[in-house]
């Protein structure tokens, strides 16, 4: 999905630096006068933007802490608090027929509110589909793709069995 989208906004850009730096002259030769040079700079921006702010909010990975999850951003991070956390397991299916409500649907990752029928309502920080693991804290659902899903959850588990004991 990334790289249909980086083609997509690098496909709109050339047109947008021929009109733009043309003046639109390369367009009058083709016979179309219409189109002045500033839209050729929207042309430029509005993909570059586009990418700008995709690569802003991807998914770089995951640290686990004995305290948090901390999704790791372009720049910034996401920290989960796990104290409230009630299960963690793999699912690689438990993205299927969800709908996007509000985020991003696979420009670098796939982040933000998503719907569906087997999870409900979840916050998304992910980047593959397939190595999914549906974390479920009192109140809310999160879901993430960690590189190795299985030793995430025991990972996950297991600090969870030591704070668990250590209170």
């Amino acid at each position: 999905m990334t790289a249909v989208c980086v083609v997509l906004c690098l496909l709109f850009l050339l047109p947008g630096v021929l009109i733009a730096l043309s003046g639109g002259g390369t367009l009058r030769a083709l016979g179309m006068n219409m189109i002045p040079p500033w839209a050729g700079w929207c042309l430029v921006a509005v993909p570059f933007l586009a990418l700008v702010a995709g690569a802003a909010f991807m998914v770089r990975g995951y640290v686990l802490t004995d305290s948090a999850l901390i999704i790791q951003r372009l720049g910034w991070e996401n920290r989960l608090d796990l104290s409230r956390l009630t299960s963690a397991d793999v699912d690689p299916d438990a993205l299927q027929g969800s709908l996007r409500l509000f985020g991003n649907g696979g420009f670098f990752s796939f982040t933000g509110w998503f719907r569906n029928k087997k999870l409900g309502v979840y916050r998304a920080y992910a980047t593959d589909t397939k190595r999914v693991v549906v974390l479920r804290f009192s109140g809310k659902t999160v879901v993430i793709t960690p590189h190795d899903p299985q030793r995430f959850v025991a990972e996950i588990n297991s600090n969870k069995a030591g704070t668990a004991s250590r209170s």
